[in-house]
């Protein structure tokens, strides 16, 4: 493995960094990029804590939010792999409690393609609450999905971080769980140590602090089944996301702490078809099913604004023009984007993966607003890709 990027490749990205921060359109940034299974970029800039001044550097940490599905959904695919679960077999075989009230038809490849219905958050929940695992999947089991399951697309903003992560952990036969998981059986195998879904205290001074750059919605403008699936008592937002309590716990769908660095090599395992560096955690075959289009998936989601969201049967979205734009220009390419604009990606046909973390939550309304599509852009112009 190349433990150095190419300086032919890394000072053109530098270079966009340095723009993006000066310009004030980002304020600490970091990207890391593996093309056919060598590290080609591995850079950052500006500033992961403006109130001390902090500087980022590699080993930053930085929330990614919803970019932690895509890790958990592999997390499932592992234990397909080794015939611990199957896609089409009912939620309910594995975890008995959730097949109550209409969801005992509720399939696996339901929950992963978003078509399991139960996009609300529980009854009363609270930050405290969201970080007690066994409360949160027994109030999730209980609740009554909004539609037929697998009839209609609503997406899991949070939900769907328990529902499959409860999945894996009932179907591993030591019943370890997600955040153990992921250690155990990606991070680790993977030499990306920085994948943390539950973060101990001795890493908290190496998390850059978010700075939320959201221009308001009034919530009388906002879907009502956005609220539902985001309550604004556990939003994607700093005073939430920053509490210790909070980092500490495994918050599977949109908690992951993580460093470009790492993440790169999750997405590099994806683009070599289930292998980096030697390394093989999923099959080809399974790998390369895994963009294929859900069904429907031109269907208007009533949580994401009535936006069809473009969603494989593994899990993840398609890069593309499709709103949102994801950064990755293949529309066969596996990416993830999270609250805020963090966003991952594995291009099979470039053989190109791509992490992009930063601590200034905002969601362009243009391209030229849009500094994380600028640093994609670079990666692509300095590979000639």
């Amino acid at each position: 493995m190349t433990t150095s990027p190419p300086l032919e490749a890394n000072a053109p990205v530098q270079r966009a960094i340095d723009e993006v921060i000066a310009s004030g359109r980002e304020i600490g940034l970091q990207v890391a990029a593996y093309h056919r299974g060598r590290l080609v970029v591995d850079a950052w800039g500006g500033v992961a804590d403006p109130a001390t001044g902090r500087l980022v550097d590699g080993d930053t940490l930085f929330n990614v939010y919803s970019v932690t599905k895509a890790v958990a959904a592999t997390a499932l695919h592992l234990q397909a792999e080794r015939g611990l679960i199957d896609y089409d077999t009912p939620v309910a075989r594995y975890w008995p409690e959730y097949g109550v009230r209409g969801k005992a038809g509720t399939t696996v490849r339901d929950v992963l393609t978003h078509r399991a219905c139960v996009p609300q958050m529980p009854e009363g929940v609270t930050p405290e609450r969201m970080c007690d695992w066994d409360w949160m999947t027994r109030a999730i089991a209980e609740l009554a999905p909004l539609a037929e399951p697998g009839t209609k697309t609503l997406y899991l903003s949070m939900t769907f971080g328990w529902i499959v992560g409860e999945l894996v952990r009932r179907t591993d036969p030591t019943h370890r769980s997600l955040g153990r998981f992921v250690r155990e059986e990606i991070a680790g195998p993977l030499r990306a140590p920085d994948l943390w879904i539950g973060v101990p205290d001795a890493e908290f001074p190496r998390i850059a602090r978010q700075v939320d750059a959201m221009v308001p919605v009034p919530p009388e403008h906002l879907p009502p089944l956005f609220l539902a699936s985001m309550p604004a008592a556990v939003a994607l937002v700093p005073p939430v996301f920053e509490r210790p309590d909070v980092r500490r716990a495994e918050v599977a769908g949109v908690g992951g702490i993580f460093t470009a660095r790492s993440e790169a090599r999750f997405w590099a395992m994806l683009a070599g078809g289930g292998e980096l560096d030697g390394v093989r955690l999923l099959s080809p075959q399974r790998v390369a099913t895994l963009n294929t289009p859900r069904a429907r998936s031109e269907e208007p989601d009533q949580v994401m604004f009535g936006f069809p969201i473009p969603i494989t049967i593994g899990g993840f979205w398609f890069g593309g023009e499709h709103p949102p734009v994801c950064s990755a220009r293949s529309p066969r390419a596996l990416c993830h984007p999270g609250q805020g604009g963090s966003i991952g990606w594995a291009d099979p046909d470039r053989q190109l993966a791509v992490a992009i973390c930063h601590n200034r939550l905002f969601n362009p309304g243009t391209r030229e607003e849009d500094a994380i599509l600028t640093i994609a852009d670079a990666v692509h112009a300095a590979l000639g890709l």
